[in-house]
């Protein structure tokens, strides 16, 4: 059993850095088209947290309404955390998302020996990637200019 809560663990780590990975490359393609083009030549260089604050004050996008803005910055944590290890992003995630870290339970996937880096201990369940597709779709659905868009995926 720990084995496969183990791997069910590392599948969802592996589609949280996809998700991320395809929100940040469809935002700072978009960012080219909504920011004033002197700030263009920057999008590529920009951090993450700046770059989705400055698109979403553009587009008129709450970042703050439903919590869009935190679960759309812990997944890029986690993804970062997932990518590169402890570091400066696994230390915000910490502080950013505590309970990603809860060590007890029935599905506790620590399978080392020993103490494990902070990055390995990260936990991802099914209901954090659910809550982190439903924030890239909401924030796509908000920036859409057309009537009706989606802004509510009903998973």
């Amino acid at each position: 059993m720990q084995v496969d809560n183990y791997t069910a663990n590392e599948a969802c780590k592996a589609f949280g850095l996809t998700i991320s990975a395809v929100f940040e490359r469809q935002l700072r393609f978009w960012a080219h088209h909504v920011l004033a083009e002197a700030e263009r030549p920057r999008v590529a260089r920009r951090e993450f947290a700046r770059l989705l604050a400055d698109v979403s004050s553009v587009a008129g996008i709450d970042l703050a309404d439903r919590d869009l803005g935190r679960d759309i910055t812990e997944t890029f944590l986690v993804a970062n955390v997932v990518r590169h290890g402890d570091g400066p992003s696994c230390s915000a995630l910490l502080e950013h998302a505590p309970g990603l870290w809860t060590e007890t339970g029935p599905d506790h996937v620590d399978l080392l020996a020993g103490p494990s880096p902070q990055s390995e201990r990260l936990r991802v369940r099914p209901a954090d990637l659910t809550r982190y597709v439903r924030a890239a779709f909401r924030f796509w659905g908000l920036a859409d200019p057309q009537p009706m868009a989606i802004t509510d995926p009903p998973y």
